[in-house]
Parts: C-alpha cells; structure tokens; sequence
C-alpha cells in the first residue's frame, strides 16, 4: 500500500512520516538548510505480514503544487495532515480538493502539534476539519490528534494505516505502466527510474518502452517497495534497472512511463468527464488554457467543451483536452485541471477516450458513446456500447484505451452479448439486421441489374439503413463471405445463387485479349486501340467487351480506355504500400512509384491519380500516403 501526505506548509508532514518510519523523507541539501519540502520524498516501514508501508511525502508550498500532484497521482492512502495550532489553511483546502478530484476514497486526517494546544482549541480545529471534508471523497475519514515532538497518537496512527494495508490490494490488472517520478544513474548499474505502477506487473528481463518518446529497454533488475524483488506489482513503488542502446538519465524524465510495449499509443487528446469546482468564481469557457496534471505529467493544453460553451462553477460535463504534446493515458486515468498561470485548481476528472475521432467530437452519436463509457468497469462501458444505436465496436481500440490484457479481453468479450466480425464486435440484434439488410440489398440489386457482377463494398455499405463505420462494415461483408451468405468476386460481393457470363463470343474474344494484360507488361497493358490493331479487331467492340468486364470485375478503367486486369491494380496498390512502409514519415512519390512498376511516368501518373480518386492514396503537393482502410479496395493481387 501506498501512502501519500497533503497538506499546508509547516504543518509537519515529513516530521510526521519520520515519526512513523524513522526516515527523514527530505533528501535534499537546500531541503535540511531551507526546513521545507521541495521535491517528493519517500520512505518505507515493515508491517505485519511481511508487507511493507510505503509513503510520498509531498511540498506543501503552493508554489511546489505541481509537484504535490506528481506525487499523489497513484497513492492508495492519502493522509491528510493538518497543525491543530493554525487549523485548515489555504493549501489545506486546495490539496483536499486535489483528493478529491482524483477520487482517492480512503483517507485520514493527522492533526498535527497536539502537544502545543488545548482541549478547547483541538475540538475546535476538529469541527473544522469535518466540515472541510464533508462531501469530498474522504468525507467521515478519522481524525486522529498526533505529536511528532511527544510520539503522542503516533502509535494509534500506525495501526490504523496497518489495519488499511490490510484490506484488498489493488488488482495488478491491465498491461504494466509504471509513472516515472524520479530517473537517476547508480555507478555499476546504470539508468534507474522510480515510480508508482498504475496497472499490471512486471519482471526482471521483461522487455518495456518508454512513454511517450517509444526508447525500447529491458529490466535489468527491480526493486519494490524498497527491498529487491523478482516482480512489482499494481499499487507499489517500484525502482526499475532499466538496459537499452538509448537509455540513460536524460533519455527518461517525470512524467514519461514505463510500460508494456502494447500499451504505448501517446495521444494529444483526450475526451473526458470533467468537474469544476465549486469555489470557482466563474464559469470557464470552450477553448480555455490549462495546466493538465495526469499520473506524474504536467503538460499546457486547452479545455475545448463538447457540451455547451460554457461550464458553470459545481458542474459536470464531457469535453476534450487538447494537448500541447503528446503523453500517455488511457480510459480510468484520472487529471487535475490548473488555471493558465498556474495560481490555482479549476477542476478534474477522469478519462473516457484517450483516442479519439478527430472530427465530430459534439455529434450527438459521440456524445452518446462517451458516456455509455462512464464507468470503471470495461464490461459495463462494453454493453453500453453495443447497446447503443450503432450497435458496432471496434474491439481492437476499446482493448487499447481500457488497457486489457489478451485474457481480460477475452472473458469480457465473451460474456458480451455480441457477435464478432474480424476486430470489431456486433450488438446480436445488430449483426442479424445487417445480415438481413444485405442479403435483400442484393436480391433487389441482382433483379434490377442482372448482367452485373454485384456490388463493391462501399456500394453495398451505403446501400443499407444502417451505415457502419467503413472498416466495421468490411469485417461484417468478410464474415458473411465466411459463413456463406455471400460469395465474393474479385471486388464485387453477390448472393450465391447469382452467376453472369460472357456470351461464347466474347469468352473466345477476351481469351485472345487476356495474355496481353499479364505477365511481365502486366503493369503497360496496351490501350484499347492497340489491342484492336495487334488482333484486328475493331476498336469499338474492343471497347464494348472490356467494359462488360469492367462491371463484372475483370478489370479496371484506370484512364481512358486504358485497362488493367483488377488483381494488378489490387498488386500495384501493395507496391505503393511497400514504398509507404519503408518510408521514414509514411509517404513515397511518384518517381519511387514509376521505379518499382517500371511502367513509364505518364502510365505511373495516371495510376496514381486513379489511386488518388478512390481514396487509395492521399496527395500532398508531390508526395502521397496510404490510407490503410482502402488499401485493399479492388481485392487482394494474384501471383503474376
């Protein structure tokens, strides 16, 4: 368990945590000769059972706030403290409101100095502090009268944090994420990282990354709770040995994490449920500059409001964070909102979407989602997403943002009531809807068009009521091909029951035309003029042919009467993608593209300009990228 101070300055925290650990938690020289806490402190004490309290003793000037939040982030216990000769005072109220804001829901309140006041003066300062709690998340916590200078109260204050320890520890669910408080270098062991694991386990040898810069490491060795171990767990302060080819102290700075490679996606936004404080004088405004403090992160950003333009002092609402930076978070995680001159506490919350759609964020569909996601339970944010109109989920993302491990992910999904299409999950009366739906879309397409193949996906996806995203409607089009409901042709999707053919004429006709479209010139085929003169065959029914096997799926018009058979464009379009990967920043251009197919500029143009229209590629001045989702449009390419 861990154990964080709050409280006022000279209100005796460190002398507090020395009484009960018998370690001075200030460890630095300006520290000893100024007799304040400047930065996080940190000390251990053994308890029954084998395990070990361990403690982070924060600053309680207020100019040392944004540190006080660095270290309270991923505490268990807050333990407030408060002098009985001075009372509640300013940073009293701001770090309880941080408590608060944080949702840290066990807590109690040390009254410190017992021994330099009176009976009369105790009972007064305790009413005070009732009150001061009352409707926080500590509310009805104990408050224990304790003297660091007598020892008086010390020992009844150590058996209720022992009694604490005792309870539930937190679950080491989720993928590792350690947040980095502290990076330094030991002589004979290198790089060490300290900080609080917010989720899931680790162990020496495990490889990690660090967050957001993506350095790769591997645990060297670790210790937790201050002693060595083999394993550190959820809820422990732990000292990482960290190994890399670009790892050392400066590499790794408070703020950044530690954790398992899969749970590395750092975002600049974040769509959240946020609380302004009732003590605020004003409503804020959309677009308003902040301070954000999340895990021990502290970052400038910009508060854009999904619901209303304003958001009056005690309320709630959904908005999104915009960050100056990218960091990492994920759904649960809780922040701290700071005025822009960094004075004061505006508010807080937790995080509902780290990575969100980055358009149509006030939309009353993203509104809804958000909050069906209002809850602490991935099972329940899982339900109410499928219950909602849509009814579709990516499954790929909500493991992301909710940080599941592959067996969390897999009981949860289990016990959903969905069906699953590739990554992304279908509502039951969702999936048999969209069955039905396309199935008629078909009958009634194949009625009306019987010379033609069927439909592409997007044709078919508009086609239907209900209009899924364009990759979850492509998982539910593979799945009916799966289970038989529909046969795919090349890029065209029909009932099995539907078949159309080339009349004997024209078989023998593309029979003699197909070769030309192949092999090693498979990326120049000869225009429809061409292939005319080389058989002596007229232009127009050249043109008349290949155009019936345009609409079958055959091939593709990539120009004017310049066709390509389609598992080729399919294969040119994988080309193009190739060149993206191996790129530095994801984009190739043309000559690069013209090189790789050897077809000629002006052929390689037009291809790409073809790319361009369907959405295959994107175009910016002369470079283009892939866009992953469309890549495979026209199929998957066939061995030339």
């Amino acid at each position: 368990m861990i154990v964080g101070t709050a409280g006022h300055i000279d209100h005796g925290k460190t002398a507090l945590v020395k009484a009960l650990t018998g370690i001075d938690a200030d460890r630095l020289a300006e520290e000893k000769r100024r007799g304040i806490t400047i930065d996080l402190g940190f000390a251990y004490q053994p308890i029954e059972g084998g395990e070990i309290l361990g403690f982070i003793d924060v600053p309680g000037h207020e100019r040392f706030v944004h540190t006080m939040l660095a270290g309270v982030s991923g505490i268990d216990v807050v333990m407030l403290v408060v002098a009985a000769d001075d009372g509640v005072m300013p940073q009293t109220r701001e770090h309880l409101q941080i408590v608060d804001l944080l949702g840290l829901r066990r807590g109690v309140v040390a009254l410190t100095k017992r021994d330099l006041v009176g009976a009369d003066r105790l009972a007064e300062v305790t009413a005070d502090i009732k009150g001061l709690i009352a409707g926080t998340s500590i509310a009805g916590s104990e408050i224990l009268p304790v003297s660091s200078v007598t020892g008086e109260g010390v020992a009844d204050l150590a058996l209720w944090l022992q009694l604490a320890a005792s309870e539930p520890r937190r679950a080491a669910t989720g993928r590792f994420r350690l947040a980095v408080d502290r990076s330094f270098t030991i002589a004979g062991a290198g790089t060490v990282v300290t900080g609080t694991v917010f989720s899931g386990n680790v162990r020496a040898d495990d490889p990690v990354l660090v967050s957001p810069s993506g350095i790769e490491a591997r645990i060297r060795g670790l210790r937790a709770q201050n002693r060595d171990a083999e394993a550190g767990h959820a809820g422990e302060r732990v000292a990482l040995n960290l190994a890399g080819q670009r790892i050392d102290k400066e590499a790794i700075q408070r703020g950044d994490w530690v954790l398992d490679p899969a749970a590395h996606r750092p975002t600049d936004r974040l769509d959240v449920h946020l609380k302004l404080l009732k003590s605020e004088a004003k409503p804020i405004r959309h677009w308003l500059p902040v301070h954000v403090h999340l895990a021990s992160a502290h970052i400038n950003g910009r508060v854009a409001l999904i619901e209303g333009d304003t958001l009056a002092p005690g309320e709630e609402a959904l908005a999104q964070l915009v960050l100056d930076r990218p960091i990492g978070a994920l759904s649960g995680d809780r922040f701290v909102l700071r005025d822009q001159s960094a004075q004061r506490t505006l508010g807080g919350g937790y995080v509902l979407d780290p990575f969100p759609p980055t358009r149509g964020r006030r939309t009353p569909a993203r509104r809804s989602s958000l909050a069906a996601e209002r809850t602490a339970d991935p099972a329940k944010a899982l339900a109410g997403l499928l219950a909602l109109e849509l009814g579709a989920v990516d499954l790929d993302a909500f493991r992301r943002r909710h940080n599941l491990a592959t067996d969390e992910a897999t009981a949860i999904e289990a016990a959903a009531p969905m069906v699953a299409a590739g990554a992304w999950g279908l509502a039951a009366h969702r999936w048999t809807g969209l069955r039905s739906q396309a199935l008629d879309a078909l009958k009634e397409f194949h009625a009306k068009n019987p010379e033609l193949p069927g439909l592409q996906v997007e044709k078919l996806r508009q086609a239907l009521p209900i209009r899924l995203p364009v990759p979850a409607f492509a998982a539910v089009a593979e799945a009916l091909v799966r289970s038989k409901a529909l046969v795919l042709d090349g890029v065209w999707y029909r009932l099995p029951s539907h078949s159309i053919r080339l009349q004997p004429e024209d078989e023998r006709l593309w029979a003699r035309i197909r070769p030309m479209l192949g092999g090693a010139h498979r990326f120049r085929p000869p225009r429809v003029r061409d292939i005319g003169q080389e058989i002596g065959v007229p232009e127009v029914k050249v043109r008349t042919l290949m155009k019936r096997l345009s609409r079958m799926g055959q091939v593709v018009e990539v120009a004017h009467d310049h066709f390509f058979r389609t598992a080729v464009v399919a294969e040119m379009a994988q080309i193009a993608d190739g060149l993206s990967k191996n790129s530095a920043d994801g984009s190739f251009n043309a000559a690069a593209f013209r090189d790789k197919v050897d077809s000629g500029r002006k052929v390689a143009i037009q291809v790409l300009e073809f790319f361009d229209r369907h959405g295959i590629t994107v175009r910016r001045g002369d470079i283009r990228k892939i866009r992953a989702d469309r890549l495979n449009l026209f199929g998957k390419p066939e061995v030339a």
